[in-house]
């Protein structure tokens, strides 16, 4: 049964890579517009490369020294879920996340000039190949992660199922370092662009004459595609190999049967979601402005209801009853679990969109308070960011209750995959947000008609909802997939350690554990936000040093032409520097804590970093968004209009959201579950340790 489950996923994981060639190649057929627009185009391309060329070089030389460690330091029976065949899973989920945010950047930045020309004469066709390039990402992520985890579990079998962990590891390390090296460098480039340009210039947005706008727009694709790639691409294997490995491991607790059922449930269930998304996909169709969100949604609705029916059918042959603790759950109520994991998906989403969406109350009152300045913006773009906490967490709260109840920790680990099983479709809708984004940049640096940014804005500011809505979904996944890895946590060291192991309030280590969890995604995001800091004023003081130095740069007069390449060059030099030290804390943290005070204040550490680290994103993440969708708010007409005191306000609140927005937020994510993938992985390590 588990062997005819990894056929079929593979099989289907191949296919996935195949439509993305298909997408990528129908995309590369269209019109890339005049000379002008593939000028500016491979500026944006060469960049992007550049920056992640030089990225991936240092993260080769962090996960080759990893890779060691982790091989070294398995035991000769290799009974320890360490050893060269972790480490070997570990460089191979390293490789396939980078290579799934190579090909989605690789795709976004030549999709946005043709998703531009394309709005010369159709909104229909500019969604069209926007959104494909995001489904490209989606297709990517998908296939890649289910062949790694496929092939790993065929070759190495499920009493090695702890080994494939080191896949998952490797995926979240590149993560971290992918969220954390794009949010600094694409807000150190918009921070620049905005300050100077918007404020101190008074030139319009993407203006050709602002030296960082190139610098602005290969950000957007090594943030919010690449990174944002990665980021799924880690919750999506990780979720996967936490509930193969909960199913393994408590089937066979107190000397029960392996059900293999238990371990292939989770592979058909991303299997069905595949297919369900692709099939979403022809769902997104409109060339009427009001309804490119509808046509968006309407698309994951229809893939999420076909991975309900497929897995109701496919429940009705698939014995996953399980007995924990004496407690006894049901096949159905493991079904009904993943039913609230995917349905907490959407409803959080849509949560989001309202507390970040231009059209909601909330957002509309942080414009209306930027009529008096911008500390009066300020005050309720963080206001807003703190309110848009309870719901979704209250949301989430209900969910982990209701998964428990029907499928106990193995319901809760798959309600994970619920939510993610739809990711074919989800991040294509949230990855063509930055293609819509760059092809707006591309018409106002081209000089286009003015139609042709109308339409492109039109996609923008779908695409600022759906990438709201998106950092909501990514939020609420992290939080289901660490909870999912806690669990495997919990089980394995139950399995290591027996009835010694036990995590307590009333323990001092898990206290302990608990409140130093707690602090680091604070200290984490401080580290995120200064970084973004020393970034930008770098990048603030090259822009000025232009605009005072080259005649007739800043009044448009001659044949001046900004730098462009060195505001590239100080944005990759400034984030690939201060990504260093936020990306190692989440690695050393938990391995500090395992050897210092043993696996029960790890347990506490991980408990407490999941608290507050979902918090602290949903606020951060909700705050951004809602200070950049004000600003656009304002900019539509809204209370004076651009460059009205008002709009100068809301561009200081949207400077301010962007790291909350786009780099601190988004990696705190990561944050918690690579602390967790690290525990579970080297928790042999620390049974029975600590002083």
């Amino acid at each position: 049964m588990d062997t005819f489950a990894a056929i079929l996923t593979l099989a289907l994981a191949v296919g996935a890579l195949l439509y993305a060639k298909v997408a990528f190649d129908k995309i590369m057929a269209k019109d890339d517009g005049n000379d002008t627009m593939k000028k500016i185009a491979s500026q944006i391309q060469a960049g992007a490369k550049a920056f992640l060329v030089t990225e991936y070089r240092m993260l080769a030389v962090f996960v080759g020294i990893v890779f060691v460690i982790i091989g070294v330091t398995g035991n000769a029976e290799g009974d320890n879920g360490l050893g060269w065949m972790t480490a070997i899973a570990f460089v191979s989920g390293a490789i396939a996340s980078a290579a799934a945010g190579w090909f989605g950047m690789h795709t976004a930045t030549r999709a946005a000039v043709r998703t531009t020309q394309a709005a010369r004469s159709s909104l229909g066709e500019a969604l069209d190949i926007s959104f494909a390039s995001g489904t490209v990402m989606g297709f990517l992520v998908v296939g890649l992660g289910l062949i790694g985890i496929t092939a790993f579990y065929m070759i190495y079998g499920a009493e090695n199922l702890n080994s494939i962990l080191g896949f998952s590891f490797g995926a979240s390390s590149i993560a971290l370092f992918a969220r954390v090296g794009g949010g600094i460098f694409t807000k150190a480039a918009d921070v620049g662009a905005d300050l100077v340009g918007k404020v101190e210039a008074g030139i319009p947005e993407d203006d050709p004459r602002n030296p960082a706008v190139i610098a602005d727009n290969v950000g957007d694709n090594v943030g919010d595609v690449a990174g944002m790639g990665a980021d799924l691409f880690e919750s999506f294997v990780g979720s996967i190999i936490a509930t193969m490995l909960l199913g393994f491991a408590l089937t066979r607790m107190d000397g029960g049967e392996f059900n293999k059922a238990m371990v292939a449930y989770p592979l058909l269930l991303a299997s069905i979601g595949l297919v369900a998304s692709y099939i979403g996909i022809f769902r997104v169709k409109t060339d009427d402005e009001s309804k490119l969100h509808s046509a968006l949604f309407s698309g994951l609705v229809t893939a999420s209801v076909l991975v309900v029916i497929g897995m109701a059918i496919l429940t009705l042959f698939f014995d996953v009853s399980y007995t924990y603790k004496d407690v006894a759950y049901t096949k159905w109520g493991i079904f009904g679990a993943l039913v609230i994991g995917l349905s907490l998906g959407v409803i959080i989403g849509k949560v989001t969109e309202y507390y970040t969406s231009e059209h909601m109350k909330p957002v509309q009152e942080i414009a209306r308070q930027s009529q008096t300045g911008a500390a009066t913006n300020i005050i309720a773009g963080l206001a807003t960011g703190m309110a848009s906490v309870w719901l979704p967490t209250l949301l989430l709260a209900l969910g982990i209750f209701g998964c428990y109840e029907m499928g106990g920790i193995y319901g809760i680990s798959l309600a994970a995959v619920g939510m993610l099983s739809t990711l074919g479709i989800s991040l294509g809708i949230d990855a063509f947000g930055p293609v819509a984004d760059n092809a707006g940049g591309l018409a106002e640096m081209a000089g286009l008609e003015p139609e042709v940014r109308k339409r492109t804005d039109s996609l923008d500011a779908t695409g600022n909802t759906t990438a709201a809505i998106g950092k909501g979904f990514a939020i609420g996944s992290a939080a289901l997939t660490a909870l999912a890895l806690f669990s495997t946590y919990q089980v394995t060291a139950e399995t290591l350690q027996g009835s010694q192991f036990e995590m307590l309030i009333n323990n001092p280590r898990v206290m302990i554990g608990l409140l130093i969890g707690a602090m680091l995604p604070f200290f984490f995001s401080s580290m995120a936000m200064k970084a973004v800091g020393k970034a930008a004023f770098s990048m603030i003081e090259e822009v000025r040093r232009q605009f005072r130095e080259i005649p007739g740069l800043k009044d448009g007069t001659g044949d001046a032409e900004p730098d462009s390449a060195r505001c590239v060059e100080i944005a990759t030099k400034g984030a690939l520097a201060q990504m260093i030290a936020p990306g190692a804390l989440a690695v050393l943290a938990p391995i500090a804590m395992g050897l210092i005070f043993g696996a029960e204040a790890l347990g506490g550490l991980l408990a407490g970093a999941l608290v507050s680290g979902v918090m602290m994103a949903l606020f951060m993440a909700n705050a951004g968004g809602a200070w950049d969708n004000a600003k656009k708010f304002v900019e539509g007409g809204a209370h004076g209009g651009k460059g009205s005191d008002t709009h100068h306000a809301a561009v200081v609140g949207d400077t301010v959201g962007d790291p909350f927005k786009d780099t601190a937020g988004p990696s705190i994510n990561i944050l918690i579950k690579l602390m967790t993938i690290v525990a579970v992985v080297f928790l042999p390590l620390f049974i029975k340790k600590g002083i």
